[in-house]
């Protein structure tokens, strides 16, 4: 039987590394990286180097990397979605048959926490309940940029009973500014918290967590909303990508 492991390892910076994933990267025979599109791609890729590096026996594990495949735009949303994921799963058991031998352990490693936004743990767990005596899953748990985030602003994540929404930049483009309170947001290209000015809301913001280059802005969206975009735009244009977050909060009102 071959071991598949999903690790999480944070938001960026290595200290963010729990001790039981660090254990478990040293039972790692091979890991597996996905190469995306575009300027800053290998910045990616060095980043879970230089983990490896700070964690892990030179000589006891081998790198193997390939092309991400693109997802189609050509069709809707939910079918390019299930159509890059049918294209990755293959690949991932071309991976597993040709890289891993009777016995050894292949890893990836996870931005944040593999249930969190990321969709390798719902492909893999796929392959794994196709072929369970082929098989044997391992998921461990990682820091979120939700944690990380909500630390480096000192503050908590939601307020005395009132609840909190975990959600994309997608989701918050159809939605209502006015129906929401408490809104964490992730995957958030197209800087959709401009819709949330004029509404009262606090937003605290950051980029490149736990890392040398991390950028933190939080206060009035409406007074900090120049120097956010600005801040992110010039930051995505020196590095090529952006890997950011935030929160948004309603204010109270004193009455």
């Amino acid at each position: 039987m071959k071991t598949l492991t999903l690790i999480g390892i944070g938001p960026g910076g290595p200290e963010y590394l729990t001790l039981q994933a660090i254990e478990a990267m040293r039972r790692v025979d091979v890991f597996f990286m996905l190469e995306k599109e575009g300027r800053g791609k290998e910045e990616l890729l060095e980043i879970r180097r230089r983990i490896m590096d700070r964690y892990l026996e030179p000589g006891r594990y081998r790198v193997v990397t390939a092309s991400s495949p693109p997802r189609s735009t050509a069709e809707g949303y939910r079918q390019g979605v299930a159509a890059w994921h049918a294209e990755k799963r293959a690949l991932f058991v071309e991976f597993f048959e040709r890289e891993l031998a009777e016995g050894q352990c292949g890893a990836f490693l996870i931005w944040g926490d593999p249930a969190l936004y990321d969709q390798t743990v719902s492909l893999i767990s796929a392959i794994d309940a196709a072929a369970p005596d082929r098989y044997a899953l391992e998921v461990i748990p990682g820091i979120t940029a939700v944690q990380a985030l909500t630390a480096q602003h000192r503050i908590p994540l939601n307020r005395v009973g009132e609840a909190i929404n975990i959600t994309t930049g997608r989701q918050m483009a159809q939605c209502d500014p006015s129906g929401v309170n408490n809104a964490f947001v992730m995957l958030d290209g197209e800087e959709t918290f401009q819709r949330f000015t004029g509404q009262n809301m606090d937003i605290y913001w950051g980029a490149y967590l736990g890392t040398d280059d991390e950028l933190l802005i939080a206060g009035d969206l409406d007074a900090v909303l120049g120097e956010l975009l600005q801040t992110r735009r010039r930051a995505r244009e020196r590095k090529g990508w952006i890997m950011d977050t935030y929160l948004l909060s309603r204010r109270l009102r004193d009455d």
